[in-house]
């Protein structure tokens, strides 16, 4: 039997689950680590700048590609706490990503060793497992099971810390007979999709709510097929955009308080059935539930059996993977057409896309300083069909989801439950490193920007390219506009006139001497006739340089963006609403007539 340390027979396994790119900081109780990286090969590293980056690194390269495993590594102590952020943000949404930390002696654990903390216990309540290993010779099956565990049922996080002498221990390990467990995942029946599906024939205006357990399981071209053929339209929701494109004849539009369109809102209310696969029926998708769920019944398909039921109670829950039921759905649903038993669903159908040709919110607006509207109006035409997407938490964000058009499944990557500040350069990173061929134009607010600012370097060391659109207001607008509530406006300006940059007036940080001194390059735009050609040139930027490029967009300081605060049928609209086809140049569908 071949011998080699605990940490080498780690990286072995590493490479014979699919695992070619990792990302993380070094440090002395993970060295023997990476110096088993280094012997082994095989695995590009890409070296952060903060461990936390590593961690969100690791969570837009698995978001990127069905498939992918992000892994991150950091050493004991602080490294461990700095990741758990990307912890709970991939667990959150049901991403699955490796966590490595180093660990001091066994010997030593719980006598306060210089960098020692309990990192499993504290990863615990953030994973689907969290282990410290005591003996090298089960190194081998913790890894294997990690990778069991991140792929069956609803995929998740693991961590595995390893104290620094347990990976230094030789042990007997054969890599050439390793093989990866096999994957468990709940599949629905025949009998519990017919069910289903009844009350879909049942129903007068269904529709289907598409959430990121499709794109999960790589099951978005059999939700459009089962769509198509019931002529059901689809609701996606904000990890499920991009299932179907947004210009699809199903698609209905986002529902929900923040991330939401007019016209989705509306189509929502006017159904009378909702069939919700691989979505777990987030707070700010369904406001108020009374009015979410007045008047309509609902089937709940989810690959975890204690999330159905959660939320509300369905008329009726499936546990299943979405891509098992979804290949049911579909094989029903042809059996049914052949037997010409669908009902036809054309005029509901048609009745969505109206809405969406006449429910629009104005994007068109010439002012200086620039409305933000502007800015996305302005990327549609911009960045194409192709783009990926990539953004977390805060106005820019929600502005976004409601403005912006997106055609394909993993091109909107968004961390939508845990919603961490700092998360999009990382994340970009990390999606860009898994599909370099792709655009990825990544999203921010000033505050998201400036949390780990620091990972543009990692873009400019290892020459990963990519176009980030930061909208600048020098404010915490979605913490402003939330204070209304109050009465108050404390602590959310971050306005200041920078001694070094007079020119920016009020705007603080001089984003674009910072981002050169990081290594990229930088764009700032005051008015909005300089935008698109500013997109432009960042395109051709990122190409010739392979570096990340940043277009700053300098806002007026207060916008309000529309959201309601209760239920999806009260959402406040601070801006003129779009009344002409001029208003909404960019819209999936030309405003048809002017609003009464």
């Amino acid at each position: 039997m071949p011998r080699m340390t605990a940490a080498r027979a780690a990286v072995e396994i590493l490479k014979r689950e699919g695992v070619d790119v990792a990302f993380g900081v070094p440090g002395a109780a993970i060295n023997p680590f990476y110096a088993a990286l280094k012997a082994g090969g095989g695995i590009k590293h890409t070296l952060a700048r903060h461990v936390e980056g590593a961690s969100h690194m690791a969570e837009g390269y698995t978001r990127a590609n069905p498939g992918n495993i992000g892994v991150c590594i950091g050493t004991s102590g602080p490294a461990g706490t700095d990741m758990i952020t990307g912890l709970y943000s991939a667990i959150a949404d049901s991403i699955p990503i490796l966590c490595i930390t180093g660990q001091a002696p066994v010997a030593k654990l719980h006598k306060e060793d210089f960098q020692a903390v309990d990192i499993a216990s504290i990863a615990k309540p953030v994973t689907k497992a969290a282990t410290t290993v005591l003996e090298a010779a089960q190194v081998p099956g913790v890894f294997q099971q990690a990778f069991h565990l991140m792929r069956s049922g609803r995929p998740g996080p693991v961590l595995i810390d390893l104290p620094i002498d347990v990976q230094l221990t030789e042990i007997e390990f054969d890599p050439e007979t390793y093989a990866p467990l096999p994957v468990y995942k709940p599949a629905a029946t025949r009998a519990q999709a017919e069910k289903a599906i009844q009350f879909l024939l049942e129903s007068e205006r269904p529709l289907i709510v598409a959430g990121g357990g499709i794109i999960n399981a790589d099951a978005s071209a059999l939700l459009v097929e089962f769509a198509e053929l019931t002529g059901t339209p689809v609701i996606p929701t904000l990890m499920g955009w991009g299932i179907l494109a947004d210009d699809h004849e199903l698609n209905a539009g986002m529902v929900g308080l923040q991330t939401s369109h007019r016209y989705g809102n509306a189509n929502f209310l006017e159904s009378d059935f909702v069939l919700g696969i691989g979505n777990r029926w987030a707070n700010r998708h369904t406001g108020d539930l009374a009015v979410y769920t007045k008047d309509r019944k609902f089937v709940h398909v989810d690959i975890e059996p204690t999330q159905i039921g959660k939320i509300f109670a369905p008329d009726y829950g499936i546990a299943s993977d979405a891509k098992a039921a979804l290949e049911l759905f579909v094989e029903v649903a042809k059996e049914l057409k052949a037997a010409g038993e669908l009902p036809d669903r054309s005029e509901w159908a048609a009745s969505t896309q109206e809405r969406k040709a006449t429910l629009q919110r104005r994007t068109h607006f010439d002012n200086v300083p620039m409305k933000p509207q502007r800015v996305y109006e302005e990327m549609n035409k911009a960045f194409g069909p192709e783009t990926r997407y990539v953004t977390t938490i805060g106005l820019s964000q929600i502005a976004g989801a409601q403005m912006l058009h997106v055609y394909k499944p993993r091109h909107w990557i968004n961390c939508g439950q845990a919603g961490p500040l700092g998360w999009t350069i990382p994340a970009a990173l990390g999606v860009a490193t898994a599909d370099p061929e792709t655009p990825v134009v990544a999203l921010s607010g000033d505050y998201d920007f400036q949390f780990m600012l620091e990972e543009l370097a990692v873009g400019a060391q290892h020459k990963i390219p990519y176009v980030h659109v930061l909208v600048n207001n020098a404010y915490l607008g979605l913490i402003r506009q939330a204070q209304r509530n109050l009465d108050i406006n404390f602590q959310v300006n971050l306005e200041f006139e920078n001694i070094n940059s007079p020119e920016l007036g009020v705007y603080g940080v001089d984003h674009v001497k910072v981002v050169e001194g990081l290594g990229c390059k930088a764009i700032r735009v005051t008015e909005p006739d300089q935008l698109l050609p500013a997109f432009e040139e960042a395109k051709k930027l990122a190409a010739e340089f392979r570096v990340p490029v940043v277009v700053e967009a300098i806002l007026e300081r207060v916008t309000n963006i529309s959201m309601g605060g209760a239920g999806i049928d009260a959402i406040n609209e601070w801006e003129e609403l779009a009344t002409e086809p001029g208003h909404a140049p960019t819209a999936i569908r030309p405003l048809v007539r002017p609003l009464v």
